[in-house]
């Protein structure tokens, strides 16, 4: 009976971007809420599903990135990425937990680390080898998903990898900053995984080129409010500008 049941789920799943535990209970109304929920959990671990507040969201929907790929990323703005890199690796401190997200301003900051023991997580395998080769610091990587767009790890194994560790600084890299919608991404199953790992973290470090500041994609993951250092290439404009300050954030420009 579970497979017939699963079955139709499935297909439910597959024709809506997002399914309420209310709506299944509806369709299956001899069906316990806590079997639903079981068979929320049960698409989750496949993969076919993400539960989110009242009920679940279709990876068919979301899987698609509105992002650039990584190898994209990584052609733009070289110059700009290399020094904002190359400051936030001021911020790494030995004896913490450090987690880095798989921006490729990031990425960029592994040549800058220096051979101390430092404690990382990341989402992105590459940069994991990267610091895994400099010697000393300690490296750790999510299980999950792997995005070969993204070159990132993301999904239930992930926030399940994330829930069980602490972390003191939270390095991050948007997609996008606006006043209006806050730090945001193209990426659904990224930024759940971000906005998971900023409420976690006792510090965020933003790390923004400027061609950043204005955009406004799908997702957002993080505000201002829960910031304590963004570094940039350039000022921002006026509005955001204030509100950094309001909001207590430290903006180094370099």
């Amino acid at each position: 009976m579970s497979k017939v049941r699963r079955e139709k789920i499935r297909r439910i799943l597959q024709s809506k971007a997002y399914v309420s535990l209310a709506e299944l209970c509806s369709a299956f109304p001899d069906v316990s809420e806590m079997t639903l929920r079981r068979d929320i959990a049960y698409f989750e671990e496949k993969g076919d599903a993400i539960k989110v507040r009242g009920g679940v969201r279709s990876t068919k929907f979301i899987t698609a990135s509105t992002d650039d790929t990584m190898t994209e990323r990584m052609r733009e703005n070289v110059l700009a990425k290399e020094k904002i890199a190359r400051a936030a690796a001021g911020y790494l401190e030995t004896g913490r937990s450090i987690f880095m997200d798989s921006g490729s301003t990031l990425q960029q900051m592994v040549r800058f680390v220096q051979n101390e023991r430092y404690n990382f997580t990341t989402t992105n395998p590459a940069a994991a080898l990267e610091l895994a080769a400099i010697g000393l610091p300690i490296v750790n990587i999510t299980g999950g998903r792997l995005d070969r767009d993204y070159q990132a790890v993301s999904g239930l194994q992930a926030m399940r990898f994330v829930s069980d560790i602490n972390i003191d600084i939270a390095m991050l890299s948007p997609s996008g900053l606006s006043g209006r919608s806050g730090f945001t991404g193209g990426n659904y199953a990224e930024c759940e995984l971000k906005r998971a790992v900023v409420e976690k973290a006792d510090k965020v470090i933003m790390l923004m080129d400027s061609s950043k500041i204005g955009r406004s994609l799908p997702y957002t993951f993080c505000s201002l409010e829960r910031v304590s250092v963004l570094i940039c290439d350039e000022p921002l404009p006026d509005d955001l500008a204030k509100e950094a300050h309001r909001c207590g954030v430290t903006v180094e420009v370099v």
